[in-house]
């Protein structure tokens, strides 16, 4: 399936190889260097390949504008490695990010996984999972505690939305994985915790999603 592609890279060199690479595999690609244009040009694409380091803005910036009025699928890609930039990425809304310099059969892989997401993102779904005084409307894809829009990231829902599935059933960590990220091999580890830490504490009912040691995770009782 051909991914319209926002590439928002400043780097020409860069820019110009994955260009090439995923025009030769079937993905119309768009590259804007500053983060002001790709403001105005996501709403064109399936999915935006997101430097950080952009000549105007900071590129977690960008992300946060673009979260504000889209759920279009966005990867970072990013030289800064570093736990904290990883952690804000995800925090503000991120699908998935990969560390400079990309390796081409993993960005594709990733992708796909993202995009397939992203598609089941906007299924129809009309259940409403109730524990407690926490309601999750999966077909809005809206959490209310206490009669409150807690406002959940797109993958902080994903990632409650597959515990509420199956309420007070342990669901492992791989399979959380594979059914949010599109594949367990591609998720990171660390992105899972970072969620799961920031989704108990917006719900901020202790006791209400458990850990079970060595396997996994179970929401209620």
């Amino acid at each position: 399936m051909a991914v319209r592609v926002l590439l928002v890279e400043d780097d020409d060199g860069v820019a110009d190889a994955l260009s090439e690479s995923l025009h030769a595999r079937g993905h119309p690609v768009t590259r804007v260097a500053r983060g002001s244009d790709a403001l105005t040009r996501h709403r064109d694409a399936d999915l935006v390949l997101l430097d950080l380091g952009l000549p105007d803005l900071d590129g977690l910036d960008v992300l946060r504008k673009i979260r504000q009025v889209s759920e279009v699928a966005v990867v970072v890609l990013t030289a800064r490695d570093d736990e904290r930039s990883v952690v804000r990425g995800l925090r503000l809304g991120a699908d998935d990010y990969l560390a400079k310099p990309v390796r081409l059969a993993e960005l594709l892989a990733r992708m796909d996984a993202v995009v397939r997401r992203a598609g089941a993102r906007t299924a129809p779904a009309a259940d409403t999972v109730r524990i407690e005084d926490v309601e999750i409307d999966l077909g809005a894809r809206r959490v209310l505690v206490g009669g409150v829009d807690v406002g959940l990231t797109t993958k902080e829902f994903d990632v409650l939305a597959v515990l509420a599935a199956r309420p007070g059933t342990a669901v492992s960590r791989q399979q959380l994985m594979d059914e949010v990220w599109g594949d367990a091999y591609l998720a990171v580890s660390r992105s899972l915790d970072v969620h799961l830490t920031q989704l108990r504490a917006k719900l901020n009912r202790p006791g209400l999603l458990s850990t079970i040691r060595g396997f996994g995770y179970r929401l209620g009782g």
